[in-house]
């Protein structure tokens, strides 16, 4: 893999990063005060999700799963 688009992978990585924690943060705080929308909190879980599987693929491409 070239430098270019490593580097590229993980900058994406830390923003996808950044806001899981950001929506999990969200979710816990509503989940917490028990001030929610119930369809808000499902779109910001679906959300949250989504961006798990977008890390997975990117950490893929990052370290590629070797079978020895």
């Amino acid at each position: 893999m070239q430098d270019t688009q490593a580097d590229y992978i993980s900058k994406k990585l830390e923003v996808l990063l950044s806001e899981h924690r950001d929506l999990d943060g969200i979710i816990d705080s509503m989940v917490k005060n028990q001030v929610y929308d119930q369809l808000q909190l499902q779109r910001l879980k679906k959300r949250k999700l989504c961006l798990k599987d977008e890390i997975i693929k990117l950490r893929a491409l990052i370290v590629p799963d070797i079978i020895a």
